[in-house]
This record gives structure tokens, C-alpha cells and sequence, in this order.
């Protein structure tokens, strides 16, 4: 379909062609392929909802937005669930307007859900919990097993794990080595534990040396996230993990944010090699920031004792 302005305003000429728009819009992002698909569904469920209601998609209103905001609430979504769908749906609008197909953005002054940055759904895991799931894998195979290791001791997001190429794994100053993309196209690399290096030659004893993604199929596929999901899930129910049905990969990843504050790695370190742009983000995966044994209290209380004692 054709994107055509018409004159003094600047609609589509045709409703359908607001997917076309969207390729558009999404091919001049700097996106990783897995959000670039979680903003083109979050876009195609809107259109699909605005279709069933007989309305314009460019003529639509904060009101409609309202609307199709409640739906999603009806529909059980966490409200930072609605409140990611909502901020996609906003940025795909404002290129409406850059490109001249609307005059204003009607998600801008819709009733969003208020999301604590203090707040996270995803189910964490003790470092006891973390110790029992990696058991279960090294037990399950040593694909499974090196995995779970590469999520567990660098907290990978398993958009980064599963984007991994044999080539990405190298050395670098006398450290073993992955590098990959990270969110928002930032070129990262990490050091591998020697757990992780061990769990990871072990299982490239059984893949062999040919390029492609670094963890396969057994028919040479790489392995995705979906398939992920269902490995952690199962390997903590065999672990005796409670919450087993309700974990994610990014659960590891949560505890080891969680774990490495716990252990006194300064906040900064743990940003920085969790790729995160806003410090207060990483603070919100780090589940132990409440414990009252970290009070700073204790720590001033302690050095004025010794100060008394000089």
C-alpha cells in the first residue's frame, strides 16, 4: 500500500497502510530483533483492536486509548506490561507526526499505569536456588548445563544468550571472554567465570568447532528463547524450586543483580555489566536493597565507636 499525505493535514489514504508505516518506523529504530517484534505486535494488537471497534487508527484519541487501555487491564496484564505496550505505541505515533500522517499523538495524554520503579514481577531466586537449579543442569547435559551457567554467573538477558556466535567467544587480557550486541545496539562484552568457561568447553567438547549460533539444536538451529523458558522452568521443578512454574530466564538475572549487591559489588560494577543506562533500573533488580543489615547506619555508628576508641 501507499503512504499518501493528503493536503493540510497529512492522513493515510488508506488504514491498512499504517502497517507499512510500521516497517518503516521500525527499520529507522536502533532496535534488538527482539524488541523490534515485541513493539510490531504491541502496534498490530492495537490496529486489530481499533479495526473491531470501526475506528481510525489516525484519528483515534486519548479516549480510545483510554479504552484500549482498560481492555489490557480487563485481560489481567501487569501494569507495567500496559504501560510498555502504551510507551511503544506512543513512539510509533510520534513518527506518525514526524512523517506529517497526523497532527497529534493521542497515547500523550492517555491515563497510563502508574509503575513504580521500586516494582518487579519477575519471580527471583535465592543464591541457595540459583546453587540447586545449576545442580539440576549439570545433571540434564552439558548444553543445558552451560546455559544455565552463562544466565546464572553474568546475568545475561536471553536475548544476548541466544544471539551468541562461536566467534564471540575469544580472550582478551588474560580473561575468557563473550561479546555481543546488547539493548540498544551497544556493542558489550563480559568475562566468563571459570565456571562458566568450564561449563561452556565442556559442552563445546560435544558441539564441535563449526561457526553458527554458539548453543544449537540438535539439528543445528539456534536455540531460542521459547525453548529457554521451558528449560528453566522445568529444571527448577525437578530442583525442588517452589516457584518453578512462574520462573523466567531474566529470574537469574534478578539474582544476580540481587546477589552481587549482597556480596558488596558497588552498584556502578553491577550497572555496567548489566548493560543498564540508568542506575535506578538496577537498583530495582536488586531485591536485597531493602535489608535493614545494610542501613548506612550501622556503618557510621560502627566508625564513630572506633573514633572514641583512638
Amino acid at each position: 500500500m501507499q503512504l499518501v499525505p493528503r493536503q493540510g493535514g497529512g492522513e493515510l489514504a488508506e488504514v491498512g497502510a499504517a502497517e507499512q508505516v510500521t516497517e518503516v518506523w521500525l527499520a529507522n529504530r536502533r532496535l534488538s530483533e527482539h524488541t523490534r517484534a515485541a513493539y510490531r505486535r504491541d502496534v498490530h494488537a492495537w490496529l486489530r483492536w481499533c479495526a473491531s471497534w470501526e475506528k481510525d487508527p489516525l484519528k483515534a484519541s486519548f479516549l480510545d486509548v483510554n479504552a484500549y487501555a482498560r481492555g489490557l487491564e480487563d485481560q489481567r496484564l501487569a501494569p507495567s506490561t500496559v504501560a510498555r505496550k502504551l510507551s511503544g505505541l506512543s513512539s510509533w505515533y510520534d513518527f506518525l507526526i514526524k512523517i506529517r500522517a497526523i497532527d497529534a499523538n493521542p497515547v500523550a495524554g492517555a491515563d497510563r499505569p502508574n509503575v513504580s520503579r521500586d516494582h518487579s514481577a519477575t519471580v527471583g531466586l535465592t543464591p541457595q536456588e540459583v546453587d540447586a537449579l545449576l545442580g539440576r543442569a549439570a545433571e540434564s547435559g552439558r548444553r543445558h548445563h552451560a546455559v544455565m551457567t552463562l544466565l546464572a554467573d553474568l546475568g545475561l538477558r536471553v536475548g544476548e544468550l541466544v544471539s551468541l556466535n562461536l566467534d564471540d567467544v575469544g580472550w582478551e587480557r588474560g580473561h575468557r571472554t563473550v561479546r555481543f550486541v546488547g539493548k540498544g545496539n551497544k556493542a558489550r562484552r563480559r568475562a566468563l567465570t571459570p565456571a562458566a568457561a568450564e561449563a561452556l568447553d565442556a559442552y563445546l567438547e560435544l558441539r564441535g568447532a563449526d561457526e553458527g549460533p554458539l548453543f544449537q539444536t540438535s539439528t543445528g538451529a539456534r536455540l531460542d528463547r521459547h525453548a529457554i523458558f521451558r528449560l528453566i522452568r522445568r529444571l527448577a521443578a525437578e530442583a525442588g524450586i517452589a516457584a518453578a512454574d512462574r520462573l523466567s530466564p531474566h529470574s537469574l538475572r534478578h539474582a544476580f543483580a540481587t546477589a552481587a549487591r549482597a556480596e558488596g559489588v558497588p552498584l556502578e560494577d553491577v550497572q555496567d555489566a548489566m548493560g543498564h543506562a540508568d542506575p535506578r533500573t538496577t537498583r530495582r533488580y536488586d531485591r536485597d536493597r531493602h535489608n535493614l543489615d545494610r542501613d548506612p547506619s550501622y556503618t557510621l555508628a560502627a566508625a564513630r565507636a572506633r573514633r572514641a576508641q583512638q
